[in-house]
């Protein structure tokens, strides 16, 4: 467990560089999030190459419970966004500064990264490494738990509470995905056609 808290850790502190106000403008949030994001899906599918076949396993069903599951939570953030608003007065200013990022590359830049790296690492280290390694140490629910936490948490040094929600939102979500399939795939194209459209082609601001 210890190489899985280490690596933790070390998102940790990636995130705090992409996302804290005293380092953010140090680095293009994009290429940051690629390369970050890159680096810990590659290294812990070499912690973890003994478990390849069963993570990635594929069905042809897994297609379209990706896409389906990706409208499903697009829905949930677009209620809940007039939730929010309507409830507190800093939501608008902070899902704003959410898309801020956005300026930083081109629209068919970002939609390529989030589609082809992010979202598929995101959920090969997230869900493919993290949880599954605490679901095999604790079990699969306190996994799931500590999975979702730690991937809420390590957003909160944006200082941003609706970004830290969305987190723990769609964390929920996709865990939940992989609890049920056993597979990262369903949550990799759910997370990859969420991304495209929350960010891309109908964002929520």
């Amino acid at each position: 467990m210890r190489k899985v808290h280490l690596l933790t850790l070390t998102a940790a502190l990636m995130w705090f560089v992409l996302f804290s106000p005293w380092t953010k403008s140090l680095i293009n949030f994009w290429i940051g999030m690629t390369s970050f994001s890159a680096s810990l899906a590659l290294t812990s599918l070499v912690l973890a190459r003994d478990k390849t076949a069963e993570i990635f396993e594929f069905k042809r069903s897994y297609i379209w419970i990706g896409i389906i599951s990706a409208a499903i939570l697009y829905l949930i953030f677009f209620i809940g966004d007039m939730a929010v608003r309507s409830l507190f007065d800093f939501a608008k200013v902070e899902i704003k500064n959410i898309y801020s990022t956005k300026s930083q590359a081109s629209t068919i830049k970002i939609g390529l990264l989030l589609l082809f790296v992010i979202a598929p690492a995101e959920e090969i280290f997230w869900r493919g490494f993290v949880q599954r390694r605490y679901s095999e140490r604790w079990g699969k629910w306190r996994g799931l738990v500590l999975a979702v936490t730690l991937y809420s948490l390590v957003h909160i040094w944006s200082f941003n509470l609706m970004l830290i929600a969305a987190a723990m939102v769609a964390g929920i979500f996709w865990s939940l995905l992989y609890l049920k399939y056993n597979s990262i795939v369903p949550g990799i194209i759910s997370h990859a056609v969420w991304d495209l459209f929350i960010f891309v082609i109908y964002p929520i601001k």
